[in-house]
């Protein structure tokens, strides 16, 4: 993967784990739904970030990504769901 798209991914991430508030305000407004549910706010976490992997990439990259990048983006989020999770 580019290495400023890698970058961009890993601050975005830190940006979200950041915002956490405003992922919990959501999550709170829509109550009935998530249920208090962490597994409702990860789910926003990373549609979050999986928008912001596509929009770097075509900023960035000026193009879509390829399914190799698209791979070393899910291993990313693997080696930081931990992170992610015990951010809830």
């Amino acid at each position: 993967m580019d290495k400023r798209l890698e970058e961009k991914i890993n601050e975005k991430i830190g940006e979200a784990l950041a915002n956490m508030s405003e992922i919990n305000q959501i999550a709170k407004s829509l109550d009935k739904l998530a249920a208090g549910s962490n597994q409702f706010k990860y789910g926003i976490v990373l549609g979050r970030l999986y928008n912001s992997f596509h929009y770097q990439s075509r900023r960035i990259l000026k193009r879509d990504p390829t399914q190799e990048e698209f791979a070393e983006f899910v291993q990313i989020l693997s080696k930081r769901q931990d992170e992610i999770l015990n951010n809830l």
